[in-house]
């Protein structure tokens, strides 16, 4: 133990207990009261009798510190169970019927709260703890994501904590009490997700008047806001969450605020998709939309096989017919697997209460052949372009039917087949090809599979851009020649208009799609995706086949040789029955 004496060759201004003798600006330190562990440290200040002013106080009551001590260590273990790596676990616990372990880890940390006295900050990674006091009104940014304020409540010595939790989303199932509850997966059927960090708050005073603003979580959900609190009584005890007593107020600048008449653990829930009515208008307008893509492209293939050789005399006509061919027929396929997929996975929403389990393997086939079919789309429209290119720019290079129809069916299917393979061997092992939310079409939230289709689409329709444009330049520039040479300047005009339609159409259709993944709430990328998803096979139709005056051409020279034919064959039997009469007769 060290003691220290000051001599004072001046007068003192300060000398009161505890904090005894000192001259103006001295600070005096002393120990904390018996049963308490800390320091007080007070500065004398001038007055006309000279005062100590109390300066610092770390006194805490030696059983209030071990009981922090304790708190920060629960914290700790808390921390650990609520991160990222423990969703997966949390998703398995949820879905036990029996057991409702998220809802007693919230319970245990209301109760920790409730035994806190004193004032104090303790933080950690995911979790941040505070108690203080006021007097009247409360408002604070707890942290960057939390504004709480308590209007006046003309009370004083108010001690408030609060505790916000940033990833308590990964722990807390998304039931509520407006939904019914789903007895296979002890869900209810909802298609909310917790979009902000929970925050858990108490008083030791009743309270009717508290705003909480929340920043969201993902800036891109925007419907149907609900201002929500843990109840543990809801579903015998399973609890969920429940708005009595919030109101939502306002979403600005993507904050999300909330007023509640009662303290509890806060939270606001948010629509991932776009409301059921408009789902089931948009689920109209697709299959409407695709039994008319569907009728278009059976209408067009029996088009083309009826006049195949009136328009494919040439090899510049063969092959365009040919890449045409494929493209209706990669779309046909591929919308016969996407409504093989729509059937197979059964919507929970629209069958609420059933008990099922999804089929993975065959939504992953569908998948697999709807991917391929539609990349094989885009190829053949490449396919298109570097023909167009490679006639009008390579006027005097010369390739054989049978080279170009290797060239275009290695295009076709074989680069379609080949990213079609790697990106079910890469994805499928970790369990992330498929989307997790009952629907037969590419992951995108976990492993971006969806990229398989969206970037070579993409690439191909600028390719296709770029052909187009030297392509113009180099027509413009040329005569128009003799009649083989108009023949030839007939076909790749065609081949120019098809290729400059049907690529911006087809590359728009799914950059829209991708923009339903990355905003699954704007409802007018899904009705404008939904339109032009169901115009691919009537457009193939229109520019590629009937927009042809060759193809008219075709038609009618066939049904005219056709009618000849019939009408020769009907001449010839009644020549031969005349001659055989006459015969008779003479």
């Amino acid at each position: 133990m060290t003691t220290t004496v000051t001599i004072f060759h001046n007068s003192f201004q300060c000398d009161e207990p505890p904090f005894g003798t000192g001259r103006v600006g001295d600070r005096s330190v002393i120990g904390c009261d018996k049963g308490q562990e800390g320091s007080k440290t007070a500065v004398c200040q001038k007055t006309q009798r000279g005062e100590w002013k109390l300066e610092k106080d770390t006194c805490i009551v030696t059983k209030i510190k071990e009981l922090l001590i304790d708190s920060q260590n629960v914290l700790n273990t808390v921390n650990v169970i609520i991160g990222d790596d423990a969703k997966n676990s949390w998703k398995f616990l949820n879905a036990n019927q029996s057991s409702n372990t998220s809802s007693v880890l919230l319970g245990s940390l209301e109760t920790l709260s409730n035994k806190l006295v004193g004032e104090f900050n303790i933080e950690s990674k995911l979790i941040l703890l505070n108690r203080t006091s006021f007097n009247n009104s409360f408002k604070a940014n707890l942290n960057s994501s939390i504004t709480l304020h308590i209007t006046e409540t003309n009370m004083s010595n108010i001690f408030i904590t609060t505790i916000i939790f940033s990833t308590l989303n990964n722990v807390m199932p998304v039931r509520n009490s407006t939904n019914p509850l789903n007895a296979s997966s002890n869900q209810t059927i909802s298609d909310n997700v917790i979009n902000a960090a929970v925050v858990l708050v108490r008083l030791n005073a009743t309270v009717r008047n508290v705003t909480v603003s929340y920043v969201k979580l993902n800036n891109s959900l925007t419907l149907n806001p609900q201002c929500v609190f843990w109840n543990f009584l809801l579903f015998n005890g399973l609890g969920a969450w429940d708005n009595g007593g919030c109101n939502f107020v306002s979403d600005i600048n993507n904050t999300v605020t909330c007023n509640c008449n009662h303290l509890t653990s806060f939270s606001i829930l948010m629509a991932t998709d776009i409301p059921a009515s408009l789902r089931e208008a948009l689920d109209i307008i697709t299959y409407v939309g695709v039994g008319i893509s569907l009728a278009s492209l059976v209408i067009c293939l029996i088009i083309e096989g009826y006049v195949w050789k009136a328009i494919t005399r040439n090899s510049t006509a063969f092959m365009r017919h040919v890449a045409i061919v494929n493209t209706a027929l990669s779309l046909l396929i591929a919308d016969i697997c996407f409504i093989i997929g729509a059937s197979i996975a059964k919507n929970l929403f629209e069958n609420p209460g059933e008990d099922y389990n999804f089929p993975i393997g065959s939504c992953s086939t569908a998948t697999f052949f709807m991917l391929f079919f539609y990349l094989a789309l885009f190829f053949w429209m490449l396919v298109s372009g570097l023909l167009l290119f490679y006639r009008t720019v390579m006027v005097f290079s010369h390739m054989s039917k049978s080279a170009m129809l290797g060239v275009g069916f290695a295009l076709g299917y074989g680069c379609p087949l080949i990213i079609a393979v790697i990106t079910v061997a890469v994805t499928a092992p970790g369990n992330g090809y498929i989307r997790k939310d009952y629907a037969c079409w590419l992951n995108w939230t976990e492993t971006k599979a969806l990229l398989a289709l969206v970037i070579p689409a993409l690439t191909i329709v600028f390719i296709n851009i770029l052909i187009i444009m030297v392509v113009l330049y180099k027509m413009l520039r040329r005569g128009v020649g003799d009649a083989g040479q108009r023949d030839e300047k007939h076909t790749l005009v065609v081949i120019a208009r098809c290729v400059a339609i049907l690529t911006p159409l087809f590359g728009l259709t799914w950059s829209l799609g991708v923009g339903t993944m990355v905003s699954p709430t704007n409802k007018g990328v899904h009705i404008a995706f939904a339109f032009f998803n169901s115009l691919q096979g009537f457009s193939i139709l229109v520019f590629g086949t009937l927009y042809d005056s060759k193809v008219f051409r075709g038609n009618l020279t066939t049904l005219i040789a056709r009618l000849r034919r019939r009408r020769y064959a009907y001449r010839v039997p009644r020549a031969a029955n005349s001659s055989r009469r006459d015969a008779l007769e003479s």
